[in-house]
């Protein structure tokens, strides 16, 4: 039982790994109303410290505000640095944008969804479209794992309406 334990501590790191490869998704990322199915559970891993302080914050769009199709969307971030996913460094790490839905596991990667649009490449800025309606986003820091930081680093969750 135990072999089988550290089998599956293995795959569990070997596929965190692997997601730390990833990058920026297309400069337009289009979400669907429909949710994506939510993925298997992973093995909890341990969090990277964050320093006192540290938040990441929306510099556009605003909460509350009225916007079109491409949405332009700019991170900001105090007291930590932005690097790319699989490069570790103290008080580092990439943001992941959160669009309609709420904090995922603490314990485990961020998710790679259309709801969970991981920044790997280090970059503090995109471009989306989002069906017409109200939507929520919110941002998520996490290190060079995917491994949100503790304690966590995230933005209050803002709110828009798309025309």
């Amino acid at each position: 039982m135990r072999a089988s334990r550290k089998i599956t501590a293995l795959f569990a790191t070997a596929a965190v790994l692997m997601m730390a490869a990833c990058g920026k998704p297309d400069k337009d990322v289009s979400v669907s109303a429909a949710a994506d199915k939510a993925p298997a559970a992973a093995v909890a891993l341990e969090r990277s410290a964050s320093p006192a302080g540290a938040s990441v914050f929306f510099i556009t769009p605003s909460d509350g505000a009225t916007v079109s199709n491409p949405i332009r969307v700019e991170f900001g971030i105090a007291q930590m640095s932005v690097v790319k996913a699989g490069e570790m460094a103290t008080d580092a790490g990439h943001h992941h944008l959160l669009i309609d839905t709420g904090i995922p596991n603490l314990g485990e990667p961020v998710p790679a969804d259309s709801r969970h649009i991981h920044f790997g490449d280090a970059s503090t800025s995109t471009e989306l479209t989002l069906e017409p309606g109200q939507h929520t986003l919110q941002l998520l820091f996490a290190d060079y794992r995917h491994i949100p930081h503790d304690p966590v680093v995230q933005s209050d969750t803002i709110t828009i309406t798309v025309e």
